[in-house]
């Protein structure tokens, strides 16, 4: 047997180091050679590590949420034959020249004693190696020994509960009895009660209660500190339950089932943000911070468009699939930027640089169950609204499925977010930095309007707006947004080049 050591790779774009998103395996587990053990977040994707050999996990590099150095120690495998970790073999071939030279022939002293000198020193060398092994077992322990404490707490809480069953049985028992014995029983109960009542909780003591109690209270809406225990050591049982609910006049709601409305919740959940959640988290901090936005809102009459999107969708539907206001949004976006290259860009603040870029590379925000990211839809200008939804499609579906490739999530030049449905009124998006340019897609309401002299029932939909202030002047922002807003009022120039 030899160990292992899987170290963290380099996935390229010269980054330094990564966190530590997602383990799939744990200590004690065997894996298999191209089996996934973790995922990683670097500032754009998630990528997974394969394991290159087939072993056993004896010792993990970090835990999630951690940032570990590419070349660092990722993960520590005990294989079938030697491994690339050889203070094992040192250490066991010391031994070796230990027993060797105790057991050599008298005429061989002097050479024994040698010998022995010898495989000394190897030993020294190989306990130095042993006690840096050492160190990394010491989380394995760690983590058995946080598991045997769990188990034993799960055993007492349900020991408890079993104890506690077993005692509401018998008194159910008793009560079933004649009224003369129940009454007897009764008074026993109640003497004993004065005889020895138990004993207070000290303010800010926490009760003592079995979990099914716990829950119980819970659902009753009960604070347990509020409640007199009349078990062993002031142990709060479920008549002590029964007999505050009586108490304050209210039968419990077994049947009605929920929560009791207005009471006092005090729970709290501390939640690490960690992997996707933090990268999002830095990257917001970072665009608010570094970025002076200016937010720009223009309402849209998007009428004749969606007449024009029901028609193409019924006669063209099946065949080339359906069109939502997006694939229109990004071609009139495209055909906007020609005379605004400006906005298509990215700007390098710390080199004092605008790259203005001819393709446009549009960033679409999507939402999946691990955060916020903006799959590319590449060369947009080369798209008709067909291909820019296909594409679309194809990239969410990516994103969501966890499949999305780092190429996909990275290089876009402007973006667009919309909530769909949930888009509201107006919203004030955040710039992708480092572009230098976000539209936002709020929903589609009716309204009545006035037209011609007339009144009439119109669509209307309003595009907010985020341009970053140092390189985007106000002016330029609104004629962007205007000429967008002409497109789309006019649909049938979309297809006019």
């Amino acid at each position: 047997m030899g160990i292992h050591v899987i170290k963290m790779p380099d996935i390229g774009e010269g980054i330094a180091e990564v966190e530590l998103g997602l383990w799939h395996v744990k200590i004690g587990d065997r894996v298999k050679e191209d089996q996934a053990i973790a995922d990683v977040m670097t500032d754009k994707a998630s990528v997974e590590i394969p394991s290159p050999v087939t072993g056993v996990v004896v010792a993990l590099g970090g835990k999630e949420g951690d940032v570990l150095a590419v070349g660092s120690e990722l993960v520590r495998l005990e294989i079938e034959g030697d491994g690339n970790h050889g203070g094992d073999r040192c250490g066991n071939a010391a031994n070796g020249d230990a027993r060797d030279a105790a057991s050599a022939q008298p005429e061989r002293v002097a050479e024994a004693a040698h010998a022995h000198a010898n495989a000394g020193a190897q030993s020294a060398r190989a306990a130095s190696r042993e006690a840096s092994d050492a160190n990394d077992d010491r989380a394995e322990r760690m983590e058995r020994d946080e598991r045997t404490e769990r188990d034993e707490r799960t055993e007492r809480d349900e020991r408890t509960e079993r104890d506690e069953r077993t005692e509401r049985d018998d008194r159910a028992a008793s009560r079933a009895a004649t009224p003369a014995t129940s009454a007897a029983a009764d008074t026993r109960h109640a003497a004993r009660e004065q005889a020895s009542p138990p004993p207070a909780r000290r303010p800010g003591e926490r009760p003592l209660a079995s979990p099914a109690v716990r829950k119980r209270a819970w659902d009753l809406g009960i604070e347990l500190r509020y409640v007199h225990g009349t078990g062993e050591a002031g142990r709060i049982l479920h008549e002590d339950l029964d007999a505050y609910l009586q108490g304050r006049g209210i039968v419990a709601p077994g049947a009605r089932g929920g929560h009791a409305a207005y009471v006092e919740r005090h729970d709290e959940e501390a939640v690490p943000v960690i992997g996707l959640r933090r990268k999002i988290a830095q990257r917001m901090q970072d665009a608010k911070r570094r970025i002076p936005h200016f937010s720009y809102v223009e309402e849209i009459d998007v009428t004749e468009l969606e007449a024009l999107r029901a028609e193409l969708n019924r006669k063209y539907g099946e065949a080339r699939g359906r069109l939502t206001v997006l694939p229109f949004l990004a071609r009139a976006m495209v055909i906007a930027l020609r005379d605004f290259p400006q906005i298509n860009a990215r700007y390098d603040d710390e080199a004092g640089v605008v790259t203005r870029h001819g393709a446009v590379h549009l960033g679409i925000a999507t939402q999946s169950k691990a955060g916020l990211m903006v799959p590319v839809v590449r060369h947009a200008e080369a798209r008709d609204p067909w291909a820019i939804a296909a594409e679309i499609a194809r990239l969410a579906d990516a994103v969501r499925a966890g499949r999305a490739e780092r190429d996909e999530l990275s290089g876009s030049t402007i973006t667009i977010t919309s909530l769909g449905a949930l888009g509201g009124i107006a919203s004030t998006p955040v710039i992708n930095s480092p572009e230098v340019g976000i539209v936002g897609v709020n929903r589609i309401v009716e309204r009545p309007m006035f037209r011609d002299g007339a009144v009439a029932a119109r669509k209307l939909m309003n595009l907010s707006s985020s341009f970053d202030h140092r390189v985007i002047d106000g002016m330029d922002a609104a004629e962007f947004i205007q000429a967008v807003r002409a497109l789309l009022e006019q649909p049938a120039l979309l297809f006019v080049e």
